[in-house]
């Protein structure tokens, strides 16, 4: 489960570098997104389950990889005009989507099938949408005269990574609740269900509506504190959601 988690995490937060422009933003932002996808995939291939099968070669091969141009983009972005930046970001999204593809399917339980990828994709857009904006907002508080349009962008991402994260989850529960009652599921399914859609789900939906509006009178400072209360929320719904999974309750 942390090895899916933190391969979710850095593919969508390497995704959403290729929505923002370097000559806009200060390169340690950059920085910083490719030294934290170093660390999380090194993280995936450390604590990779043991029930994965032995093909895993390829997906340590691409994790490895992954990690070799994660430093290899956090080097560029330190050197003046970040030579070569762009194409890591790109190679580095290509090869954390093709390892989380393949972790998802080693790993996708039987009640969902090849469905539980959009489960995957949808989940690392949204972690990753989350993180980036509160790292955004935090670039404020060093560079308070950037544009505010990054974090504008970004959290119209976040915006709509949560619509389609929605979505997949909420068709995951219809198709769930087509065949089965609430009635035959344990009590720790019950527990967790209500916790992962109001901390997971509603709880970043208010609160990324408070840091838009925080954001719109240009106080960068309230909506970075708010962000990283959402960077939370997110967390601990999709690590709900990943305890939840095996049941088809969720993606």
């Amino acid at each position: 489960m942390l090895s899916l988690f933190t391969l979710r995490l850095a593919a969508g937060m390497i995704a959403w570098l290729l929505l923002l422009s370097p000559t806009q933003i200060n390169p340690r932002y950059f920085r910083t997104h490719f030294l934290t996808a170093f660390g999380l995939a090194g993280i995936a291939l450390v604590f990779l389950p043991a029930e994965a099968p032995l093909w895993t070669w390829t997906f340590k091969g691409l994790v490895v990889a992954a990690m070799i141009v994660a430093f290899l983009g956090s080097v560029s972005f330190s050197l003046e005009n970040a030579p070569g930046g762009v194409p890591l970001a790109i190679l580095e999204s290509v090869l954390l989507n093709l390892s989380l593809v393949q972790l998802g399917v080693a790993l996708a339980p039987p009640a969902l099938g090849p469905i539980a990828l959009v489960g995957d994709v949808t989940s690392a857009l949204f972690l990753g949408a989350a993180i980036s904006a509160m790292l955004m907002g935090h670039m404020y508080l060093i560079a308070p005269g950037m544009s505010l349009g990054p974090l504008y962008r970004l959290l119209s991402a976040a915006a709509v990574a949560l619509t389609l994260r929605l979505l997949a989850d909420g068709f995951a529960l219809w198709s769930w609740t087509g065949t089965h009652s609430f009635s035959n599921v344990g009590n720790d399914t019950l527990l967790w269900l209500p916790v992962r859609w109001l901390v997971g789900f509603a709880g970043p939906l208010v609160l990324g509506w408070m840091a838009w509006q925080s954001a719109r009178i240009r106080s960068t400072q309230s909506a970075t504190g708010i962000l990283y209360v959402v960077v939370v929320l997110c967390f601990l719904g999709e690590l709900t959601s990943l305890l939840l999974r095996d049941s088809g309750i969720t993606l």
